[in-house]
This record gives C-alpha cells, structure tokens and sequence, in this order.
C-alpha cells in the first residue's frame, strides 16, 4: 500500500516508533495492572481527548510514578526511588537497547537465541542514580552487571536500589570509578 508521499518501501521499527518484538512496553499502557502493582500511580492517570488512560507527561512526578509502577509489575523490582534532579529515564526506550544488546549477542551464539542467565556479564559505565540498565538486563535476561559510576550520590542511590530489592542483589554490583583527573 502506499503512503501519502507515495513511497511504497515499508518503515523500519525505529522509524514506525514501534519497540523492540520482545520489549513488553509495546502498545499502549495497561493501567490496570500498574495501578495494582503501585497504586500511588492511580491519582495520576487521566483520560486524554479520545477517552483513553494516560498520565501527564510533563508531570515530573507522574513520570516518576510510571516508571515505579513499570519496574515492579514487569521486572519485579519494588523500591525505586531516585533523587530530585536526577534523570527519570524513559523505561520503554532503555528496555528496548537492552532486547537490541541481547540480539547482537545473539548473533555470536550457535542456536542464535539470546543469550541468558549468569554467564553474561556485562559493564555498564555510568549506570546514574536509576540504575536502568542493570535493572531492566538482570531481570529480562538473568544477566550479571557491573555497575561503574564516579557520581556519589548515584553510587549511594544505585546501591540502595540493589540492595532494596532482593531480585537485583544477585546480579548487580555497584562499584566506584576513580575519576582519572589528567594532572598538567
């Protein structure tokens, strides 16, 4: 079928906007079960012009919540709390280099399948405050992290968050980064 431009050649994923064929944000965002899996996200969600659930995306807090309520239906992870200023990552999008991360491993193993559990260890080099991306690899793939960060108040946070939450600790090692100051 074409398009309005008249280009019949069919859209790529990114171009699409649609996510990753295992990232499961795909589709619009089921509230139900979110608001059961962190019922503060209830007094957030609001129905948009067509009637449908939403929340205000220009709500820091809102946004905040979401992602609560995001990370302890689907990964499991309870206690998420990062410090005022620092950054709210978009959880779909951060999910989605994941599933990316784990088809390129793909290709190197011999049935082509994503590579799970212990054996892949992975550095994450300035995992910040929210520590996203340990989080969303451990629990979607089992995989073991390294998280390296030179910030203070990040390390003291991404600690608590692994250490919050009992499905993290197994997987997850925050570690300090000596900053290397180049000395003149």
């Amino acid at each position: 079928m074409r398009s309005i431009m008249g280009s019949s050649k069919p859209k790529s994923k990114a171009q699409s906007g649609q996510l990753h064929p295992r990232n499961p944000h795909n589709g619009r965002y089921d509230f139900v079960p979110l608001i059961a899996a962190c019922p503060e996200l209830e007094p957030f969600v609001q129905l948009n012009p067509d009637g449908e659930p939403t929340i205000n995306f220009n709500d820091g807090q809102a946004v905040l919540i979401l992602n609560q309520a995001l990370l302890a239906h689907f990964y499991g992870v309870r206690h998420w709390q990062i410090p005022q200023g620092y950054l709210c990552p978009p959880i779909p999008g951060r999910a989605d280099y994941i599933h990316y991360l784990a088809d390129l491993l793909a290709e190197s193993m011999e049935d082509g399948a994503a590579p799970k559990g212990k054996r892949v260890r992975v550095l994450d080099v300035g995992t910040g405050a929210n520590c996203i991306y340990p989080i969303i690899g451990s629990q979607a793939y089992g995989w073991r992290f390294i998280a390296s960060e030179i910030d203070p108040v990040s390390i003291k946070t991404a600690r608590e968050l692994v250490q919050a939450n009992e499905c993290l600790g197994r997987l997850i090692k925050v570690v300090e980064q000596k900053a290397l100051i180049e000395k003149k």
